[in-house]
């Protein structure tokens, strides 16, 4: 390193009554302000002289800023300056400059000067740029303290501000203010300095924050000389005094000083003979070094103010510290990445007159170096970084630590102190803490390959934790695990039997044979160009099978054929070593497959036998190798179908790969051990029971019944050579093997079948969840409704309407289908015939309806209920009582409270659908209550089905289907779900026409608490005359509802939907005891009123009371009349003539009709003439208004008459 001298010169500066000025060579500090990109910018030399100025110059040595703040000496010049709290129980630390006197302390804010400062660098900048002399430099704000109760003070630390906790704080209450002190609620924050010195040898004072208001001093000099030359002139060196040419001399008074405030120490550690020199402020300000006459170096606890610490022999010794940060690992990144990290701090003493170095773990650690330097040496720490940073500026930054540095002026050497963080866990003498070092040394020369320091660790332990660590890293190749491995077992070896740890030396034994075989297997797999091995006979009957299956397997390979998203990390790689390593282990000298329950032992299968099986590699050789490793041959089996049904799109893709796994299951199952010697036939094995486990319980149906079908083949082969050696030839051997086979191979077609229909791409915007994954072991544990469900989810998914279901199930309608349903009707037929009794009509049919409730009940906004009378009693009973009854519950009250069809907010706050919703649910639950009640009527007549499974999954055990659960349910009570229903009618059209009623209130008691209780039970309902009050309230209802449907006849397009509320109406009033002539009289009279005569005739025809039907329908002829006689806008000559002929009756009797009660006056005459026909039929002659009548009736045909 080269140091260059940047500026050298005479600082000189003007004093008003022109004494003499020292310069004390102790208070000359240097700072590095920022810039706004946070890098340094520009320095500024701070420095105090005897006569009590503080100036500030640039690096070279322009004048920028001249403060007196106090009469006296300036002592010390220290800065503290912005620290990142490290979490938020730190407090947050700003800028500030401490100037030291003899009795007073001056406190500047760093903000505030960074300002000023900057302002006189431009102002600087731009006289001289302009060739001005003058400038006017800003005021600067600080805080001036009076030290009291202290003798002398060398130095001082400015800690910054600090909050005492509420013990401390009564504490200090009951010290100074005695008994009787008060105490404030919360603690004050408080600035905090520590003073040494002598009586007393430290010192600590606490100024709360706001007892004292900033000072702005006046300028202490103005630079008002001749600023150009200043700047030009190399020989200079200061700015704002005059040439020596000139003759005039500037005379300036001298500025004020502002009184110091008193701050009395708070307490102190006495001792009268010590004198304190110096003092060094640790950089998390919790800790500060002390140095005295004495030769003595203590440390102190700032917050608890007391010595913990002292070291002897350190005269005039010069302290620094170095706080490092402990690094962190990816995986500690990974598991906690918000927490934050530990930090050391050391304490670095250099004694100058032993020419020593050491550095201190603090409180109470170790020292953990020392280093011999020469004695003229002076040890820099600056104790601060960049001035001018804030908690904004700050962010994003990577704060640097403060750099300890020592420097040799004999040499010209600048030395930095470097401190590992583990040295502060532990002595450096210990060989455990050595030992970790150097693995940690390990670790990070891994990358490098360079290992040879794992022979240097002494500690077994430690070194079998080292190997582990080399073993796992992935970036280590094989043969450099090998190599030292080997290494490291030689020397093992090689030392004393008794001193060789035994379990070390067994664990680089097993890792080396792991390592060996690896590497076999790895060289195994490289493709050959020599003469390969002639292939192993196939099996001629497999070619059978699979062309008895080829159909539904090659459907299911194109349903599986879709894209689907991979990762990186998914795709086939080589095994990594690591990897390998972890999968096995050596067990009393054998080789065994660690089993783990989240362990996949695909990756470790694929290496064994993926070359084998897509013919790439020796199947004989790789069996040989894997036999003489030692591995079982169960744990190779187990290994073999792991990749084998995992792997199955890869498997289906090689056509040979069958004959392969043929090959392999011969191979295997021949070696010793696979197979039991005295296994003859007719008892299963557990060899090949071991394989028919993992195919039943495979997912990858296509893979499993292929590994089924040559595992069959093989095991038949090898009964068949055993039956010939012990039978004749003419004897067919039987056995309970193949049995077993014949069962397990029929079930994984089944479940193939089932697979591939259940793979159907679900249509756009459909809705149902994932496709399902089946295999025979999920079949057989969901019990006998298993099959049914997974269907019944398939059709949901797929859309299919309960008719389109019905057709299908009967083998209709493929020619009126779209194709993607006749892709669900080939394959439903497939599975259908190999389910005929998991599939029947009416077990699949309640199925569906039971999931069309559930995705219901999960979003009843978007799905309906429909068709719901197509299901069993017992199914729509338990509908009703699991998902309709509370929803159903809760519309009732809600419209009970509101007494009107509540709006969309209050239905989704207290049913939780929307108003159409609810609309919509109510219609359906009317449905469901009807088919109830049909399915109840008709239960005599209609037997109940047969829940039977096929034979081979008889063993199906789970839980109980929705069928049986049906068929164990209790018969409803008739008259309780027409109860219901009524109910449902009720709201309904309440819904549909926003009628105002409270449905509850048409009750009475007994009808109220039979609500919404289960539908099997016997409950008190109403019975006999109702009360009259009662009555009249259902008939205000009624005749409501009435004029509504009457209103909404001609409002909407007409459809089957209002052809059916009146009849509902006149259903739901017999049952409430309303009369029912009284509303139909209402509903023909509100049809005539909307000019729809036609279907009021139609009414009318079952009205009994003819002669009141036909006085209201006289009125309603006269108010016809009058609006085409007197109101009409058309009126004509001839219609006032006839007028005027009119009898004195009609007419005053036309003139006091109201035709605005009409909804629709503009009727033709016809009509009209036909309406009055009706009223005289209807009305007998001795009735009083008959000639009335046929006055109107000749009136009618008069003006019909006319042209």
């Amino acid at each position: 390193m080269t140091l260059s001298v940047t500026w050298s010169g005479t600082l000189s500066a003007e004093e008003g009554l022109g004494e003499h000025k020292r310069l004390l060579s102790e208070t000359c500090a240097r700072y590095v302000f920022r810039s706004s990109t946070g890098r340094p910018d520009w320095t500024c030399v701070v420095v105090g002289f005897s006569s009590g100025y503080v100036r500030f110059y640039t690096e070279s040595g322009v004048l920028l800023l001249a403060q007196l703040l106090h009469e006296g000496p300036v002592l010390q010049l220290k800065c503290r300056t912005y620290e990142i709290p490290r979490h938020s129980g730190v407090t947050e630390q700003h800028e500030e400059l401490s100037i030291l006197y003899p009795a007073a302390l001056v406190t500047i804010d760093g903000f505030s000067l960074f300002q000023s400062l900057r302002a006189c660098r431009n102002q600087v900048a731009r006289a001289a740029a302009a060739g001005s002399d003058v400038i006017q430099p800003p005021p600067l704000a600080y805080k001036k303290w009076g030290l009291q109760d202290m003798d002398t003070i060398t130095d001082h630390s400015s800690i910054g501000i600090t909050t005492l906790s509420v013990f401390n704080q009564m504490k200090n209450a009951s010290m100074l203010g005695g008994f009787h002190a008060s105490v404030k609620g919360s603690p004050p924050a408080m600035s905090q300095y520590i003073t040494v010195g002598g009586g007393p040898y430290t010192g600590f004072y606490y100024a709360i924050e706001g007892s004292s208001q900033p000072l702005l001093s006046h300028v202490a000099l103005a630079v008002a000389s001749k600023l150009t030359s200043a700047l030009f002139s190399a020989a200079s060196g200061w700015l704002g005094w005059k040439s020596k040419n000139e003759e005039e001399s500037v005379q300036k008074q001298k500025p004020k000083v502002e009184p110091a405030t008193a701050l009395p120490v708070r307490f102190g550690l006495p001792d009268s003979r010590r004198h304190g020199e110096s003092i060094c402020l640790s950089p998390c300000n919790t800790m500060a070094g002390v140095t005295d006459d004495f030769g003595r170096v203590t440390l102190l606890d700032v917050a608890r103010g007391i010595a913990i610490r002292m070291w002897k022999g350190y005269r005039d010794a010069q302290l620094g510290w170095v706080q490092v940060s402990e690094a962190r690992g990816e995986r500690d990144l990974a598991t906690s990445p918000s927490m934050p990290r530990r930090h050391a701090q050391f304490l670095v003493i250099y004694a100058p007159r032993r020419g020593i170095l050491e550095v201190w773990g603090t409180q109470h650690g170790p020292r953990i170096g020392a280093f011999t330097v020469g004695k003229q040496c002076r040890l820099l720490y600056a104790g601060h970084r960049l001035m001018g940073v804030n908690s904004v500026t700050s962010q994003g930054w990577q704060i640097h630590t403060q750099q300890v540095c020592l420097f040799d002026p004999v040499n010209g050497a600048l030395r930095a102190v470097t401190i590992p963080f583990h040295l502060a866990l532990s002595d450096k003498k210990s060989e455990r803490a050595k030992d970790m070092h150097l693995l940690r040394r390990l670790t990070t020369l891994l990358r490098s390959r360079e290992v040879d320091v794992l022979l240097d660790i002494k500690h077994p332990a430690i070194k079998k934790q080292a190997l582990e660590s080399l073993l796992s890293n992935k970036n280590a190749p094989v043969f450099c695990l090998t190599n030292v491995t080997r290494a490291l077992l030689a020397s093992l070896k090689e030392q004393d039997a008794e001193a060789v740890d035994e379990s070390l030396l067994q664990f680089c034994s097993s890792q080396l044979k792991l390592l060996q075989l690896y590497t076999d297997v790895q060289l195994l797999h490289i493709p050959d160009t020599s003469p390969t091995e002639p292939e192993h006979p196939s099996f001629s009957a497999i070619e059978e099978d699979l062309a008895r299956v080829g159909p539904v397997l090659q459907r299911y390979t194109e349903m599986n054929s879709r894209p689907c998203v991979s990762f990186a990390q998914d795709s086939s790689g080589p095994l990594p070593v690591r990897t390998f390593l972890s999968q096995l282990e050596w067990v009393n000298g054998e080789l065994r497959v660690i089993k783990q329950p989240d362990t996949d032992w695909t990756q470790l299968g694929s290496f064994l036998f993926w070359g084998c099986l897509s013919g790439q590699s020796p199947l004989q050789r790789v069996c040989e190798t894997l036999q003489e490793s030692g591995i079982s041959p169960q744990q190779l089996l187990s290994l073999l179908l792991s990749v084998w049904l995992n792997k199955e799109k890869d498997v289906l893709k090689y056509p040979d790969a069958v004959s392969h796994l043929g090959t392999l299951l011969s191979t295997l199952s021949s070696m010793k051990g696979a197979v039991d010697e005295s296994w003859d036939g007719q008892c299963v094995s557990p060899w090949w029971q071991q394989v028919r486990t993992a195919c039943v319980q495979s997912e990858s149906s296509a893979a499993a019944l292929l590994a089924a079908l040559v595992a069959h083949r093989v095991a038949k082969n090898a009964i068949t050579r055993l039956g010939e050696s012990k039978f004749q030839e003419d004897w067919e051997c039987v056995s309970l093997e193949l049995e077993q086979w014949v069962v397990c191979i029929k079930q994984l077609e089944d479940v193939l079948a089932l697979q591939t229909l259940l793979c159907l791409p679900s249509p756009q915007g459909s809705t149902g969840g994932a496709v399902t994954r089946c295999s025979v072991k999920t079949l057989l544990e969901s019990g006998r409704g298993g099959v049914a469900d997974c269907v019944s989810k398939l059709i949901f998914r797929q859309g299919v309407s309960p008719d389109l279901l019905r057709d299908i199930l009967q083998r209709r309608g493929e020619n009126d289908i779209c194709v993607c349903i006749c892709v669900v009707l080939e394959l439903l037929e497939c599975v259908c015939q190999r389910f005929p009794n998991s599939l029947s009509p009416d077990v699949l049919f309640a199925h569906c309806s039971w999931e069309n409730v559930v995705q219901w009940n999960k979003d009843p906004e978007v799905k309906t209920i429909n068709n719901l009378k197509a299901v069993l009693k017992s199914v729509s009973a338990m509908m009703w009582q699991t998902f309709i009854v509370k929803r159903f519950s809760a519309t009732a009250f809600l419209m009970e409270k509101v007494g009107k069809a509540p709006k969309d907010r209050l239905c989704r706050r207290d049913v939780g659908m929307g108003d159409a919703a609810v609309r919509s649910f109510l219609g359906s639950s009317v449905q469901l209550l009807q088919a109830l009640m049909e399915a109840d009527s008709a239960v005599e007549q209609v037997s109940a089905p047969d829940m039977c499974v096929e034979e081979v999954w008889g063993g199906a055990e789970g839980p109980v289907s929705i069928v049986e659960l049906a068929l164990d349910q209790r018969s409803v009570h008739y008259p309780l779900v027409q109860h219901h229903c009524v109910l449902a009618s009720l709201l309904q059209a309440a819904m549909t026409f926003s009628l105002r009623l409270k449905p509850l209130s048409l009750f009475d008691s007994k009808g109220k608490n039979a609500f919404f209780r289960d539908l099997s039970s016997i409950q008190l309902l109403p019975s006999g005359d109702m009360d009259h009050n009662l009555v009249a309230v259902r008939q205000e209802v009624s005749h409501s509802a009435t004029l509504s449907i009457g209103g909404r006849t001609n409002s909407v397009k007409h459809s089957s939907t209002e052809d059916m509320w009146p009849s509902v109406c006149m259903e739901l009033s017999s049952i409430l005891q309303v009369n029912t002539d009284i509303l139909r009289r209402h509903l023909v009279c509100e049809l005539y009123n909307q000019g729809l005569d036609l279907r009021a005739e139609e009414v009318m025809m079952e009205v009994q009371d003819k002669d009141v039907l036909g006085s209201q329908l006289l009125v309603l002829t006269g108010q016809r009349l009058a609006f085409y006689l007197l109101h009409s806008q058309s009126q004509t000559k001839p219609n006032m003539e006839l007028l005027a002929r009119l009898p004195p009756t009609l007419c005053t009797w036309l003139k006091a009709m109201d035709p605005s009660e009409l909804r629709c006056p503009s009727v033709p005459l016809s009509q009209s003439s036909r309406l009055i026909n009706k009223v005289i039929e209807m009305l007998p002659e001795n009735h009083g208004q008959y000639s009335l009548a046929l006055h109107l009736l000749e009136a009618v045909d008069s003006l019909h008459e006319e042209p």
